[in-house]
């Protein structure tokens, strides 16, 4: 049972939350007539400072902040692929989301498929990506209903049956309100208030560990014990798995559109090129979780069978005093909050834009969206909490690695298509449909592992087997649509149709 200055401040941190989320408004405010563009990207105004709150507070989410440390109880060393992957995801975020915001400025596009409909004139291919989000989106925000409720039941804050419920319920019924009145502008200013509260928190709870166990090498010491020493180190065999994992996640992780709607609303590209370079302080935080997890170990922490997740917030409980530790789960559920706002507004979005417009209503004026873009996006709010109380975490768990599968399927169309429209729309389709059908078939045959052999070779990760066969099937399949004439859509975007490669210029007597 929680002690009552661990509640007191875990309640302080979520009402400090809500009271930011009713000012909401007045960030960037704007005299513009209500649209999608301005309810969905916050009119596309947000600074440097601002973009770095709201996209690292997107892609690192609380599950990811208890999941990493749970591997790392759970697995060791192969939980920290999660580091090199958010590096790689820096440099990606420099070169695709710069080029794409300014594609998306010029035209007006809100999501990665109204580009996709745009470059290769495709309304199928546009719905698939759209849809593929969408899919992969949905138990992505499930999750952070389970990260919250981890958090909670081992600070025990989480009171059994109807009442843990209406928890969870009162968390999010806030969070769907101020969403519903304020889009975009919600969850980026409750950002603010998620970074500090999880950078201080987790350097006093780091600081407190190193300081109980005497250092970080006997926090390892003692986790080698009991874990047996080689688990602390990558074997040979888990290579090609961690290299791939770390790859493949990258990819996928800027492919998702919550990522791409927090990107979006920055004010221009010089503002992400700045955000990508400060984005590692949150590689950093992620790398600090993820010793948590080895100092649980080391502690002597016993998480609950089949919920590692639950180990450093059972270290936090044991080992801070009540104030701090209700501080650190205050931390991480606001930080579930966040993630799940813009997710909720991204799957919202692309209903709206690449199925009820293209399909359903193509005369709908920019205030019917905006009205029906709330409504679904307080539809996905509701469905991701009843999908958690109505099936085990198992599944949502399973369905989250097969939507990062999923997910990058679409990059052929989305990145590749940044720099040519070489590839033919028929061609994508048709890399689309096998890369998802081989990727979910590897996952269900593997026992939903993500990591899988390749024949008698190596383990690797099983969505960038499927996007390496989904990009095989796109370049033949356009080689011979190409040979035949079949025809392709008006390309709208003004890129160029192949990648060309500059040239520097001679040096001599002429060009010094």
């Amino acid at each position: 049972m929680a002690d009552g200055a661990m509640t007191t401040t875990f309640l302080a941190v979520i009402g400090g939350a809500s009271l930011l989320a009713v000012t909401a408004r007045r960030l960037r405010p704007s005299d513009r007539l209500p649209s999608l563009e301005g309810w969905a990207l916050a009119d596309r105004s947000l600074g440097p400072v601002w973009t770095w709150l709201l996209l690292g507070g997107t892609i690192f989410t609380a599950y990811t902040f208890a999941a990493v440390p749970g591997l790392a109880y759970g697995n060791g060393a192969p939980a920290f692929f999660a580091v090199p992957y958010t590096v790689i995801v820096c440099p990606l975020a420099f070169v695709l989301l710069t080029r794409l915001w300014t594609v998306a400025n010029r035209h007006g596009y809100v999501t990665a498929a109204d580009f996709v409909r745009g470059r290769y004139g495709s309304p199928p291919l546009a719905l698939v990506v759209a849809l593929t989000g969408i899919l992969a989106t949905m138990p992505y925000l499930a999750l952070q209903l389970l990260g919250i409720r981890a958090v909670l039941a081992a600070g025990g804050l989480y009171p059994g049956g109807a009442a843990g419920d209406a928890v969870m319920v009162a968390l999010f019924a806030g969070l769907a309100v101020a969403t519903y009145r304020h889009g975009l502008r919600a969850p980026t200013v409750i950002s603010a208030l998620k970074a500090v509260a999880v950078f201080v928190s987790l350097t006093a709870v780091t600081w407190l560990v190193l300081d109980r166990l005497g250092g970080p090498g006997a926090a390892f010491d003692g986790a080698a014990e009991r874990l047996g020493g080689p688990a602390l180190l990558l074997t040979p065999e888990q290579q090609p798995a961690y290299a791939t994992l770390a790859l493949g996640s990258a990819l996928a992780l800027l492919m998702y559109p919550h990522v791409l709607t927090a990107g979006f609303a920055a004010d221009g590209p010089q503002t992400l090129r700045k955000v990508s370079v400060a984005l590692p302080a949150w590689t950093g935080l992620l790398a600090l979780f993820g010793f948590l997890g080895i100092a649980a170990l080391a502690t002597g922490v016993r998480a609950p069978e089949g919920g590692a997740e639950a180990a450093v917030p059972l270290l936090v409980d044991r080992l801070m005093p009540g104030p701090l530790a209700g501080l650190v789960f205050g931390a991480i559920t606001v930080g579930a909050l966040v993630p799940a706002a813009v997710m909720s507004i991204a799957a919202a979005t692309s209903f709206v834009r690449n199925v009820y417009v293209e399909y359903v209503h193509p005369t709908a004026t920019p205030k019917r969206q905006v009205r029906i873009a709330k409504v679904v996006s307080l539809t996905a709010k509701v469905g991701a909490v009843a999908f958690v109380f109505g099936l085990r975490d198992q599944d949502a768990i399973n369905l989250q690695l097969l939507g990062g599968v999923w997910i990058l399927q679409i990059f052929p169309a989305v990145a590749v298509g940044l720099y040519t429209g070489w590839l033919h729309p028929r061609a994508l389709l048709a890399g689309w449909g096998v890369g998802m059908f081989a990727g979910t078939l590897m996952v269900v045959r593997g026992g939903f592992s993500s990591i899988v052999p390749l024949g008698s070779g190596p383990e690797i990760y099983a969505g960038l087997a499927a996007l390496l066969l989904n990009l095989t099937v796109a370049v033949a399949g356009t080689a011979v649509l190409s040979r035949l004439g079949v025809p392709r859509g008006a390309d709208l975007t003004d890129l160029p149709s192949r990648l060309h490669v500059r040239r520097r210029p001679e040096t001599g007597a002429n060009n010094p």
